[in-house]
Protein backbone atom coordinates (compact mmCIF):
# COMPACT_ATOMS: atom_id res chain seq x y z
CA UNK A 1 0.00 0.00 0.00
CA UNK A 2 1.73 3.05 -0.98
CA UNK A 3 0.83 5.90 0.36
CA UNK A 4 2.14 8.35 -2.00
CA UNK A 5 -0.19 6.42 -5.01
CA UNK A 6 -3.15 6.20 -2.99
CA UNK A 7 -6.02 6.68 -5.38
CA UNK A 8 -9.08 8.03 -2.79
CA UNK A 9 -11.87 6.46 -3.98
CA UNK A 10 -12.31 3.58 -1.52
CA UNK A 11 -14.88 1.90 0.50
CA UNK A 12 -16.13 3.86 2.72
CA UNK A 13 -17.91 2.97 5.94
CA UNK A 14 -21.47 3.31 6.87
CA UNK A 15 -23.39 5.62 4.07
CA UNK A 16 -20.60 6.75 2.44
CA UNK A 17 -20.18 4.42 -0.18
CA UNK A 18 -17.27 5.67 -2.59
CA UNK A 19 -16.07 8.92 -0.85
CA UNK A 20 -15.70 10.70 2.31
CA UNK A 21 -16.77 13.90 0.59
CA UNK A 22 -20.26 12.23 0.04
CA UNK A 23 -20.95 12.00 4.05
CA UNK A 24 -22.83 15.05 5.21
CA UNK A 25 -23.08 15.45 8.39
CA UNK A 26 -21.06 13.58 11.59
CA UNK A 27 -23.99 11.57 13.08
CA UNK A 28 -26.12 10.89 9.68
CA UNK A 29 -26.55 7.40 10.02
CA UNK A 30 -28.58 6.28 6.72
CA UNK A 31 -26.42 4.29 4.53
CA UNK A 32 -26.66 5.03 0.57
CA UNK A 33 -25.41 1.94 -0.46
CA UNK A 34 -24.50 -0.78 2.08
CA UNK A 35 -21.54 -2.83 1.22
CA UNK A 36 -20.68 -6.28 2.79
CA UNK A 37 -18.35 -5.01 5.94
CA UNK A 38 -17.31 -8.63 6.52
CA UNK A 39 -16.14 -8.69 3.17
CA UNK A 40 -13.82 -6.35 3.47
CA UNK A 41 -12.17 -7.41 6.78
CA UNK A 42 -12.20 -11.04 5.30
CA UNK A 43 -8.86 -10.31 2.19
CA UNK A 44 -5.98 -8.68 2.61
CA UNK A 45 -6.09 -5.76 -0.31
CA UNK A 46 -9.53 -4.99 0.81
CA UNK A 47 -8.69 -4.14 4.54
CA UNK A 48 -5.50 -2.56 2.96
CA UNK A 49 -7.72 -0.39 0.64
CA UNK A 50 -10.04 0.69 4.28
CA UNK A 51 -6.99 1.96 5.73
CA UNK A 52 -5.86 3.84 2.94
CA UNK A 53 -9.35 5.33 2.82
CA UNK A 54 -8.96 6.66 6.40
CA UNK A 55 -5.37 8.39 5.65
CA UNK A 56 -7.43 10.23 2.68
CA UNK A 57 -8.66 12.92 5.08
CA UNK A 58 -5.49 13.84 6.17
CA UNK A 59 -5.29 17.71 4.73
CA UNK A 60 -3.61 19.53 2.21
CA UNK A 61 -3.24 22.86 3.72
CA UNK A 62 -1.52 24.55 1.57
CA UNK A 63 -4.56 24.64 -0.29
CA UNK A 64 -5.29 28.36 1.25
CA UNK A 65 -7.79 30.04 -1.04
CA UNK A 66 -10.64 27.60 -0.71
CA UNK A 67 -9.66 24.58 1.64
CA UNK A 68 -8.17 25.80 4.76
CA UNK A 69 -8.09 29.41 6.25
CA UNK A 70 -4.89 29.83 8.59
CA UNK A 71 -2.85 31.88 5.72
CA UNK A 72 -5.65 34.37 4.58
CA UNK A 73 -7.44 34.94 7.86
CA UNK A 74 -4.53 35.76 9.98
CA UNK A 75 -1.92 38.57 9.76
CA UNK A 76 0.30 36.97 7.79
CA UNK A 77 -1.32 37.57 4.30
CA UNK A 78 -3.93 39.22 2.40
CA UNK A 79 -5.94 36.92 -0.23
CA UNK A 80 -7.15 39.25 -3.78
CA UNK A 81 -10.53 37.83 -4.37
CA UNK A 82 -13.34 38.95 -2.16
CA UNK A 83 -15.51 36.31 -3.66
CA UNK A 84 -13.11 34.19 -1.90
CA UNK A 85 -14.41 32.16 1.61
CA UNK A 86 -11.18 33.82 3.59
CA UNK A 87 -13.50 36.89 2.73
CA UNK A 88 -15.93 35.95 4.97
CA UNK A 89 -14.19 35.05 7.96
CA UNK A 90 -11.94 38.54 7.78
CA UNK A 91 -15.36 40.55 7.45
CA UNK A 92 -17.48 39.03 10.00
CA UNK A 93 -19.68 36.92 7.54
CA UNK A 94 -19.14 33.73 10.00
CA UNK A 95 -21.84 32.39 11.89
CA UNK A 96 -23.28 29.28 12.69
CA UNK A 97 -25.04 28.41 9.36
CA UNK A 98 -22.93 30.17 7.14
CA UNK A 99 -19.37 28.28 7.74
CA UNK A 100 -16.92 28.21 5.51
CA UNK A 101 -14.22 25.80 5.95
CA UNK A 102 -16.16 23.74 7.99
CA UNK A 103 -14.23 20.54 8.95
CA UNK A 104 -16.46 19.23 11.35
CA UNK A 105 -18.40 16.65 9.85
CA UNK A 106 -15.28 15.45 7.64
CA UNK A 107 -13.15 14.86 10.67
CA UNK A 108 -15.52 12.83 12.46
CA UNK A 109 -16.40 10.38 9.34
CA UNK A 110 -12.90 9.77 9.53
CA UNK A 111 -12.52 8.83 13.08
CA UNK A 112 -15.57 6.93 13.03
CA UNK A 113 -14.14 4.91 10.06
CA UNK A 114 -11.06 4.62 11.81
CA UNK A 115 -12.79 3.21 14.93
CA UNK A 116 -14.09 0.81 12.71
CA UNK A 117 -11.10 -0.53 11.37
CA UNK A 118 -9.38 -1.16 14.90
CA UNK A 119 -12.37 -3.19 15.69
CA UNK A 120 -12.50 -5.28 13.00
CA UNK A 121 -9.06 -5.69 11.87
CA UNK A 122 -8.65 -8.40 13.79
CA UNK A 123 -10.89 -10.74 12.01
CA UNK A 124 -8.60 -10.46 9.14
CA UNK A 125 -7.42 -14.07 8.91
CA UNK A 126 -5.43 -13.86 5.36
CA UNK A 127 -3.09 -10.97 7.25
CA UNK A 128 -2.69 -13.44 10.25
CA UNK A 129 -1.31 -16.29 7.87
CA UNK A 130 0.55 -14.36 5.42
CA UNK A 131 2.44 -11.85 7.64
CA UNK A 132 1.26 -12.37 10.99
CA UNK A 133 -0.38 -10.30 13.80
CA UNK A 134 2.67 -7.80 13.76
CA UNK A 135 0.89 -6.64 10.59
CA UNK A 136 -2.62 -6.61 12.03
CA UNK A 137 -0.85 -4.57 15.16
CA UNK A 138 1.26 -2.18 12.80
CA UNK A 139 -2.23 -1.37 10.69
CA UNK A 140 -4.54 -0.99 14.36
CA UNK A 141 -1.36 1.30 15.68
CA UNK A 142 -1.69 3.17 12.00
CA UNK A 143 -5.22 3.70 12.42
CA UNK A 144 -5.22 4.73 15.95
CA UNK A 145 -2.72 7.11 14.95
CA UNK A 146 -5.03 8.82 12.61
CA UNK A 147 -7.51 8.63 14.76
CA UNK A 148 -5.65 10.60 17.38
CA UNK A 149 -4.69 13.13 14.55
CA UNK A 150 -8.10 14.11 13.69
CA UNK A 151 -9.16 14.74 16.31
CA UNK A 152 -6.49 16.78 16.94
CA UNK A 153 -7.08 18.74 13.77
CA UNK A 154 -10.66 19.06 15.39
CA UNK A 155 -9.29 20.32 18.59
CA UNK A 156 -6.97 23.23 17.05
CA UNK A 157 -9.95 24.46 15.08
CA UNK A 158 -12.86 23.84 17.98
CA UNK A 159 -11.65 23.60 20.90
CA UNK A 160 -13.34 21.05 23.37
CA UNK A 161 -15.07 18.39 21.17
CA UNK A 162 -16.92 14.87 21.54
CA UNK A 163 -15.15 11.89 21.97
CA UNK A 164 -17.15 8.98 20.23
CA UNK A 165 -15.52 6.58 22.50
CA UNK A 166 -14.65 3.29 21.06
CA UNK A 167 -18.07 1.69 20.07
CA UNK A 168 -19.61 2.76 16.71
CA UNK A 169 -22.91 4.35 16.60
CA UNK A 170 -25.04 1.71 14.87
CA UNK A 171 -26.92 3.12 11.54
CA UNK A 172 -30.48 2.11 12.97
CA UNK A 173 -29.90 4.33 16.50
CA UNK A 174 -32.53 6.29 18.18
CA UNK A 175 -32.02 9.50 18.60
CA UNK A 176 -31.58 9.56 22.42
CA UNK A 177 -27.98 7.65 21.41
CA UNK A 178 -26.83 10.59 19.40
CA UNK A 179 -27.17 13.06 22.17
CA UNK A 180 -23.37 12.96 22.96
CA UNK A 181 -22.01 16.12 25.00
CA UNK A 182 -18.52 17.48 24.61
CA UNK A 183 -15.72 16.85 27.13
CA UNK A 184 -13.59 19.55 28.85
CA UNK A 185 -10.54 20.66 26.82
CA UNK A 186 -7.76 18.48 29.11
CA UNK A 187 -9.96 15.30 29.04
CA UNK A 188 -9.61 15.75 25.47
CA UNK A 189 -5.87 16.43 25.49
CA UNK A 190 -5.37 13.45 28.26
CA UNK A 191 -7.10 10.97 25.43
CA UNK A 192 -5.32 12.03 22.43
CA UNK A 193 -2.09 11.85 23.88
CA UNK A 194 -2.83 8.54 25.57
CA UNK A 195 -3.82 6.97 22.07
CA UNK A 196 -0.65 8.45 20.48
CA UNK A 197 1.06 6.77 23.33
CA UNK A 198 -0.50 3.45 22.43
CA UNK A 199 0.24 3.96 18.70
CA UNK A 200 3.91 4.83 19.32
CA UNK A 201 4.96 1.85 21.01
CA UNK A 202 3.91 -0.40 18.22
CA UNK A 203 4.50 2.00 15.00
CA UNK A 204 7.62 1.42 13.56
CA UNK A 205 10.68 4.28 13.15
CA UNK A 206 10.80 4.32 10.04
CA UNK A 207 8.13 3.15 6.85
CA UNK A 208 6.94 -0.17 6.61
CA UNK A 209 4.77 -2.51 4.85
CA UNK A 210 5.16 -6.20 5.60
CA UNK A 211 7.57 -5.88 8.17
CA UNK A 212 9.77 -4.01 5.65
CA UNK A 213 11.49 -0.90 5.61
CA UNK A 214 10.40 0.86 2.51
CA UNK A 215 11.01 4.42 0.79
CA UNK A 216 8.03 3.75 -1.34
CA UNK A 217 6.19 3.66 2.19
CA UNK A 218 6.59 7.24 2.66
CA UNK A 219 3.70 8.72 4.14
CA UNK A 220 2.61 5.93 6.47
CA UNK A 221 2.38 6.44 9.82
CA UNK A 222 6.03 5.82 12.14
CA UNK A 223 6.40 6.56 15.75
CA UNK A 224 8.32 9.98 15.25
CA UNK A 225 4.71 11.13 13.32
CA UNK A 226 2.92 9.97 16.62
CA UNK A 227 5.07 12.19 18.70
CA UNK A 228 5.67 14.92 16.70
CA UNK A 229 1.59 15.54 17.22
CA UNK A 230 1.24 15.10 20.68
CA UNK A 231 3.98 17.81 21.23
CA UNK A 232 2.06 20.21 19.32
CA UNK A 233 -1.13 19.27 20.55
CA UNK A 234 0.37 19.68 24.46
CA UNK A 235 2.27 22.73 23.16
CA UNK A 236 -1.19 24.10 22.72
CA UNK A 237 -2.62 22.65 25.72
CA UNK A 238 -0.03 24.87 27.90
CA UNK A 239 -0.29 27.79 26.41
CA UNK A 240 -2.65 30.73 28.09
CA UNK A 241 -6.03 29.79 25.68
CA UNK A 242 -5.99 26.73 27.20
CA UNK A 243 -4.16 26.85 30.49
CA UNK A 244 -5.63 28.91 33.18
CA UNK A 245 -7.60 31.05 30.90
CA UNK A 246 -10.04 33.02 33.24
CA UNK A 247 -11.53 34.53 30.37
CA UNK A 248 -13.68 31.33 29.28
CA UNK A 249 -15.10 31.00 32.96
CA UNK A 250 -18.44 30.77 31.95
CA UNK A 251 -18.02 28.27 28.89
CA UNK A 252 -19.19 25.50 31.03
CA UNK A 253 -20.39 21.97 30.54
CA UNK A 254 -24.04 21.62 31.23
CA UNK A 255 -22.79 20.05 34.85
CA UNK A 256 -21.27 23.23 35.39
CA UNK A 257 -17.65 22.18 34.49
CA UNK A 258 -15.61 24.76 33.07
CA UNK A 259 -14.53 23.36 29.39
CA UNK A 260 -10.78 25.55 29.92
CA UNK A 261 -9.20 24.93 33.19
CA UNK A 262 -9.60 27.98 35.14
CA UNK A 263 -5.85 27.54 36.98
CA UNK A 264 -3.12 27.81 35.76
CA UNK A 265 -0.61 24.84 35.65
CA UNK A 266 3.14 25.18 34.65
CA UNK A 267 3.58 21.40 34.70
CA UNK A 268 1.94 21.85 31.67
CA UNK A 269 5.00 23.43 29.63
CA UNK A 270 7.17 20.78 31.04
CA UNK A 271 4.90 17.84 29.45
CA UNK A 272 5.16 19.77 26.29
CA UNK A 273 8.90 20.47 26.67
CA UNK A 274 9.61 16.60 27.50
CA UNK A 275 7.64 15.85 24.38
CA UNK A 276 9.03 17.57 21.86
CA UNK A 277 12.62 16.86 23.27
CA UNK A 278 11.43 13.19 22.60
CA UNK A 279 11.25 13.48 18.72
CA UNK A 280 14.50 15.33 18.82
CA UNK A 281 15.87 12.23 21.04
CA UNK A 282 14.68 9.72 18.33
CA UNK A 283 17.89 10.99 16.33
CA UNK A 284 15.86 10.08 12.95
CA UNK A 285 15.72 13.49 11.74
CA UNK A 286 18.05 16.57 11.16
CA UNK A 287 17.00 20.28 9.75
CA UNK A 288 17.77 20.31 6.20
CA UNK A 289 20.67 21.82 4.80
CA UNK A 290 21.95 22.01 0.93
CA UNK A 291 25.15 20.41 0.38
CA UNK A 292 26.84 23.44 -1.29
CA UNK A 293 26.18 24.62 1.92
CA UNK A 294 23.88 28.02 -0.20
CA UNK A 295 21.64 29.13 2.28
CA UNK A 296 18.70 29.66 -0.07
CA UNK A 297 18.80 26.10 -1.52
CA UNK A 298 18.65 24.46 2.05
CA UNK A 299 15.46 26.74 2.37
CA UNK A 300 14.22 25.66 -0.42
CA UNK A 301 15.35 21.89 -0.38
CA UNK A 302 13.06 21.75 3.38
CA UNK A 303 10.52 21.49 0.64
CA UNK A 304 11.53 20.58 -2.61
CA UNK A 305 13.72 17.32 -1.71
CA UNK A 306 10.97 15.12 -1.02
CA UNK A 307 10.96 12.92 2.03
CA UNK A 308 14.53 14.56 3.23
CA UNK A 309 15.21 13.93 7.09
CA UNK A 310 13.34 17.22 8.35
CA UNK A 311 10.28 15.86 6.74
CA UNK A 312 8.37 14.35 9.82
CA UNK A 313 4.50 14.17 8.81
CA UNK A 314 4.26 14.31 5.43
CA UNK A 315 1.43 13.18 2.58
CA UNK A 316 1.43 13.43 -1.09
CA UNK A 317 0.32 16.81 -2.64
CA UNK A 318 -3.22 17.01 -4.54
CA UNK A 319 -3.34 20.66 -4.01
CA UNK A 320 -0.02 22.32 -4.23
CA UNK A 321 -0.36 23.85 -7.66
CA UNK A 322 -3.20 26.08 -6.15
CA UNK A 323 -0.77 27.96 -3.56
CA UNK A 324 1.70 27.35 -6.69
CA UNK A 325 -0.26 29.85 -8.87
CA UNK A 326 -2.14 31.35 -6.38
CA UNK A 327 1.35 32.98 -5.37
CA UNK A 328 2.87 33.21 -8.85
CA UNK A 329 3.07 36.77 -10.55
CA UNK A 330 1.01 37.44 -13.28
CA UNK A 331 3.77 38.32 -15.48
CA UNK A 332 4.59 34.80 -15.24
CA UNK A 333 1.21 33.61 -15.55
CA UNK A 334 -0.09 33.19 -12.15
CA UNK A 335 -2.92 34.69 -10.22
CA UNK A 336 -1.04 36.89 -7.78
CA UNK A 337 -3.50 35.77 -4.67
CA UNK A 338 -1.18 35.83 -1.78
CA UNK A 339 0.24 38.72 -0.67
CA UNK A 340 2.33 39.10 2.62
CA UNK A 341 0.88 41.83 4.83
CA UNK A 342 3.42 44.97 5.93
CA UNK A 343 3.23 43.21 8.82
CA UNK A 344 4.39 40.33 7.96
CA UNK A 345 7.25 41.95 5.93
CA UNK A 346 8.33 43.78 8.97
CA UNK A 347 8.83 40.56 11.00
CA UNK A 348 11.55 39.53 9.18
CA UNK A 349 15.22 39.66 10.87
CA UNK A 350 18.23 41.67 9.35
CA UNK A 351 20.89 40.48 7.92
CA UNK A 352 23.08 41.22 11.09
CA UNK A 353 20.34 39.05 13.37
CA UNK A 354 18.46 41.96 14.35
CA UNK A 355 15.05 43.13 14.16
CA UNK A 356 13.83 46.34 11.42
CA UNK A 357 13.20 47.86 14.61
CA UNK A 358 16.45 47.95 16.61
CA UNK A 359 18.74 47.51 13.57
CA UNK A 360 21.07 49.96 12.03
CA UNK A 361 20.90 48.59 8.46
CA UNK A 362 17.16 49.26 8.04
CA UNK A 363 16.11 52.09 6.33
CA UNK A 364 12.49 53.44 4.76
CA UNK A 365 13.40 56.00 2.65
CA UNK A 366 15.31 55.74 -0.49
CA UNK A 367 16.27 53.55 -3.16
CA UNK A 368 19.34 51.54 -4.32
CA UNK A 369 20.49 50.33 -7.63
CA UNK A 370 21.03 46.32 -7.69
CA UNK A 371 21.69 44.60 -10.63
CA UNK A 372 20.00 46.99 -12.76
CA UNK A 373 16.99 46.88 -10.68
CA UNK A 374 16.32 50.00 -8.44
CA UNK A 375 15.32 48.72 -5.13
CA UNK A 376 13.41 50.62 -2.35
CA UNK A 377 16.08 50.41 0.48
CA UNK A 378 13.32 49.02 3.05
CA UNK A 379 14.12 45.33 0.90
CA UNK A 380 17.99 45.55 1.30
CA UNK A 381 19.81 43.84 3.72
CA UNK A 382 17.61 41.64 5.31
CA UNK A 383 17.80 38.15 6.34
CA UNK A 384 18.09 34.99 3.36
CA UNK A 385 14.15 34.20 4.67
CA UNK A 386 13.21 37.37 3.52
CA UNK A 387 14.25 36.67 -0.16
CA UNK A 388 13.07 33.30 -0.07
CA UNK A 389 9.26 34.28 1.29
CA UNK A 390 8.56 37.34 -0.14
CA UNK A 391 8.08 38.60 -3.70
CA UNK A 392 8.60 42.28 -3.50
CA UNK A 393 8.46 45.01 -6.59
CA UNK A 394 11.52 44.86 -8.90
CA UNK A 395 12.70 41.64 -7.82
CA UNK A 396 13.51 39.12 -10.14
CA UNK A 397 11.58 36.10 -10.63
CA UNK A 398 12.16 33.25 -13.20
CA UNK A 399 9.51 30.38 -13.23
CA UNK A 400 5.83 30.31 -14.79
CA UNK A 401 5.64 31.15 -18.23
CA UNK A 402 8.59 32.90 -17.85
CA UNK A 403 11.20 31.05 -19.41
CA UNK A 404 14.22 34.40 -18.17
CA UNK A 405 14.80 36.07 -15.35
CA UNK A 406 13.06 39.52 -15.04
CA UNK A 407 11.69 42.33 -12.86
CA UNK A 408 8.52 41.60 -11.31
CA UNK A 409 6.12 45.18 -10.95
CA UNK A 410 3.51 45.23 -8.31
CA UNK A 411 2.64 49.05 -8.74
CA UNK A 412 -0.65 50.28 -10.57
CA UNK A 413 0.19 50.16 -14.12
CA UNK A 414 2.94 47.57 -13.72
CA UNK A 415 2.83 44.18 -15.46
CA UNK A 416 1.33 42.37 -12.36
CA UNK A 417 -0.47 45.25 -11.07
CA UNK A 418 -4.07 46.07 -10.90
CA UNK A 419 -4.90 48.05 -13.69
CA UNK A 420 -4.00 45.16 -15.80
CA UNK A 421 -6.45 42.58 -14.15
CA UNK A 422 -8.71 44.10 -11.25
CA UNK A 423 -9.35 40.84 -10.21
CA UNK A 424 -5.87 39.42 -10.44
CA UNK A 425 -3.66 41.65 -8.38
CA UNK A 426 -1.81 41.67 -5.24
CA UNK A 427 -3.30 43.94 -2.57
CA UNK A 428 -0.61 44.15 -0.50
CA UNK A 429 2.02 44.83 -3.42
CA UNK A 430 3.92 42.10 -2.16
CA UNK A 431 3.86 37.98 -3.04
CA UNK A 432 4.18 34.74 -0.90
CA UNK A 433 7.54 33.38 -2.43
CA UNK A 434 7.86 30.65 0.02
CA UNK A 435 7.26 26.86 -1.11
CA UNK A 436 6.44 28.10 -4.75
CA UNK A 437 7.29 25.92 -7.18
CA UNK A 438 8.73 27.47 -10.64
CA UNK A 439 8.13 24.83 -12.70
CA UNK A 440 4.79 24.96 -12.45
CA UNK A 441 2.97 26.62 -15.42
CA UNK A 442 -0.85 26.11 -15.05
CA UNK A 443 -1.85 29.79 -15.03
CA UNK A 444 -2.70 32.13 -18.08
CA UNK A 445 -0.61 30.90 -21.06
CA UNK A 446 1.18 28.04 -19.39
CA UNK A 447 1.10 24.41 -20.72
CA UNK A 448 0.10 22.36 -17.32
CA UNK A 449 2.98 21.85 -15.88
CA UNK A 450 2.57 20.95 -12.32
CA UNK A 451 5.78 20.80 -9.66
CA UNK A 452 3.92 18.09 -7.25
CA UNK A 453 6.18 17.73 -4.02
CA UNK A 454 5.07 16.06 -0.72
CA UNK A 455 3.07 18.74 1.87
CA UNK A 456 4.69 18.68 5.26
CA UNK A 457 2.52 18.86 8.04
CA UNK A 458 4.94 18.80 10.71
CA UNK A 459 9.08 18.79 10.72
CA UNK A 460 11.85 18.91 12.82
CA UNK A 461 12.41 22.76 12.66
CA UNK A 462 8.84 23.38 14.35
CA UNK A 463 9.57 20.88 16.97
CA UNK A 464 12.90 23.05 17.72
CA UNK A 465 10.87 25.93 18.27
CA UNK A 466 8.06 24.37 20.46
CA UNK A 467 10.92 22.61 22.28
CA UNK A 468 12.96 26.40 22.94
CA UNK A 469 9.02 27.54 23.59
CA UNK A 470 7.75 24.96 26.06
CA UNK A 471 11.44 25.09 27.86
CA UNK A 472 11.82 28.73 28.72
CA UNK A 473 8.31 28.82 30.27
CA UNK A 474 8.61 25.88 32.25
CA UNK A 475 12.72 26.46 32.76
CA UNK A 476 13.55 29.83 32.14
CA UNK A 477 17.29 30.25 31.64
CA UNK A 478 17.87 26.60 30.50
CA UNK A 479 20.96 26.75 28.39
CA UNK A 480 18.88 24.30 25.78
CA UNK A 481 16.71 27.07 24.61
CA UNK A 482 19.23 28.55 22.91
CA UNK A 483 20.86 25.67 21.78
CA UNK A 484 17.78 24.96 19.68
CA UNK A 485 16.79 28.74 18.62
CA UNK A 486 20.67 28.62 17.41
CA UNK A 487 20.00 25.79 14.99
CA UNK A 488 17.53 27.77 13.01
CA UNK A 489 19.17 30.49 13.29
CA UNK A 490 22.25 29.24 12.04
CA UNK A 491 20.15 27.17 9.00
CA UNK A 492 18.82 30.50 8.36
CA UNK A 493 22.05 32.70 7.75
CA UNK A 494 21.62 34.69 10.28
CA UNK A 495 23.86 35.49 13.68
CA UNK A 496 23.36 33.64 16.68
CA UNK A 497 22.65 34.50 19.99
CA UNK A 498 26.31 34.20 22.78
CA UNK A 499 28.06 31.99 20.20
CA UNK A 500 29.66 32.10 16.72
CA UNK A 501 30.91 34.68 14.47
CA UNK A 502 28.91 38.35 14.59
CA UNK A 503 27.25 36.50 17.73
CA UNK A 504 24.51 39.02 18.98
CA UNK A 505 24.08 38.88 22.86
CA UNK A 506 22.31 36.73 24.78
CA UNK A 507 19.04 37.75 25.91
CA UNK A 508 18.41 37.84 29.45
CA UNK A 509 15.11 37.13 31.33
CA UNK A 510 12.26 35.39 30.22
CA UNK A 511 10.10 37.61 28.65
CA UNK A 512 12.50 38.95 26.39
CA UNK A 513 13.50 34.89 25.85
CA UNK A 514 9.96 34.53 25.44
CA UNK A 515 9.95 37.60 22.56
CA UNK A 516 12.61 36.33 20.48
CA UNK A 517 11.34 32.76 20.11
CA UNK A 518 7.71 33.96 18.88
CA UNK A 519 9.20 36.17 16.56
CA UNK A 520 11.39 33.79 15.34
CA UNK A 521 8.78 31.03 14.75
CA UNK A 522 6.68 33.64 12.99
CA UNK A 523 9.53 33.86 10.18
CA UNK A 524 10.48 29.73 10.11
CA UNK A 525 6.85 28.99 10.01
CA UNK A 526 5.69 31.51 7.98
CA UNK A 527 2.91 30.24 5.68
CA UNK A 528 2.62 26.96 6.94
CA UNK A 529 -0.70 26.77 9.02
CA UNK A 530 1.09 28.18 12.50
CA UNK A 531 0.44 31.18 13.06
CA UNK A 532 -3.39 31.64 13.12
CA UNK A 533 -3.09 28.87 16.12
CA UNK A 534 0.09 30.90 17.48
CA UNK A 535 -1.96 34.30 17.80
CA UNK A 536 -4.85 32.59 19.12
CA UNK A 537 -2.99 30.33 21.98
CA UNK A 538 -0.88 33.27 23.08
CA UNK A 539 -3.92 35.49 23.37
CA UNK A 540 -2.14 38.19 20.79
CA UNK A 541 -5.03 37.58 18.07
CA UNK A 542 -7.07 40.97 19.69
CA UNK A 543 -3.53 43.23 19.34
CA UNK A 544 -1.85 42.14 15.88
CA UNK A 545 -5.21 41.66 13.84
CA UNK A 546 -7.59 44.49 12.59
CA UNK A 547 -6.17 47.12 9.94
CA UNK A 548 -3.45 45.25 8.36
CA UNK A 549 -1.12 47.26 5.56
CA UNK A 550 1.08 46.70 2.53
CA UNK A 551 2.29 49.54 -0.36
CA UNK A 552 -0.09 51.34 -2.06
CA UNK A 553 -1.08 49.65 -4.96
CA UNK A 554 -3.35 52.13 -6.22
CA UNK A 555 0.09 54.46 -7.37
CA UNK A 556 2.28 54.37 -9.52
CA UNK A 557 6.13 55.71 -9.13
CA UNK A 558 7.94 56.45 -5.69
CA UNK A 559 4.13 56.96 -4.58
CA UNK A 560 3.79 53.24 -4.74
CA UNK A 561 6.30 52.58 -1.28
CA UNK A 562 3.71 53.98 1.19
CA UNK A 563 2.58 52.09 4.23
CA UNK A 564 -1.44 51.87 3.15
CA UNK A 565 -4.28 50.17 5.02
CA UNK A 566 -5.28 47.70 3.20
CA UNK A 567 -9.11 46.72 1.28
CA UNK A 568 -10.10 44.15 3.56
CA UNK A 569 -9.49 44.60 7.12
CA UNK A 570 -9.10 41.12 9.15
CA UNK A 571 -11.51 41.41 11.35
CA UNK A 572 -10.97 39.56 14.60
CA UNK A 573 -14.21 38.89 17.55
CA UNK A 574 -13.49 37.38 20.73
CA UNK A 575 -15.74 34.47 19.21
CA UNK A 576 -12.60 33.86 16.89
CA UNK A 577 -10.87 32.01 19.17
CA UNK A 578 -12.47 29.11 17.65
CA UNK A 579 -14.88 28.43 15.08
CA UNK A 580 -18.90 27.97 15.73
CA UNK A 581 -19.87 24.42 15.39
CA UNK A 582 -22.89 24.22 12.82
CA UNK A 583 -26.57 25.40 13.64
CA UNK A 584 -27.54 21.63 11.93
CA UNK A 585 -25.33 19.84 14.36
CA UNK A 586 -26.38 21.63 17.59
CA UNK A 587 -30.33 20.74 16.49
CA UNK A 588 -29.16 17.01 15.89
CA UNK A 589 -27.03 16.69 18.81
CA UNK A 590 -28.44 18.84 21.83
CA UNK A 591 -25.93 18.09 24.23
CA UNK A 592 -23.32 19.76 22.26
CA UNK A 593 -22.81 23.42 24.14
CA UNK A 594 -21.87 25.75 21.25
CA UNK A 595 -18.71 28.07 21.56
CA UNK A 596 -18.42 31.38 23.27
CA UNK A 597 -19.72 34.45 21.25
CA UNK A 598 -21.65 32.27 19.11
Amino acid sequence: MMIRQFRYHFIIFLGCAMSLASCKKYLDQVPNDRITIEEVFRKKASSEQFLANIYSLVPDEWEAIHDFPWVGTSDEADLTWPGSPNYAVNTGNLNPTNIPFDKWTGYYQAIRTATYFINHIDENEEIRELNGQQLIDQYKAEARFLRAFYYFCLMRQYGPVVLMGEDVIAPDAVAEELQLARSPYDECVHYVVSELDQAAQILPLVPQRNGQASDAEYGRATKGMALAVKARLLLYAASPLYNGNTDMASFQTADGIPFIAQTKDPEKWQRAAEAAKAVIDLGLYELYTDPSGDVLKSLDGIYFQAWNKEQIFVRKANNVTQWDVHCTPRQAGGWCGIGPTQEMVDAYFMSDGKLPAVSALYSESGFTEVNGQRIFNMYLHREPRFYHGVTYNNSIWQGGNMSAPAAINFFASGPSGRKGAPNDYTKTGYLVRKNVGPNTNIGSGGNGQRQDRPIILFRLGEIYLNYAEALNEYSPGDPEILVYLNKIRERAGIPQYGVGANALPAPTGQDEVRQIIWAERRIELAYEGHRWFDIRRWKIAPQVMGVLHGMDVNKDGDDFYKRTATVTPHLFRSSYYWWPISQYELDRDRAIVQNPGW
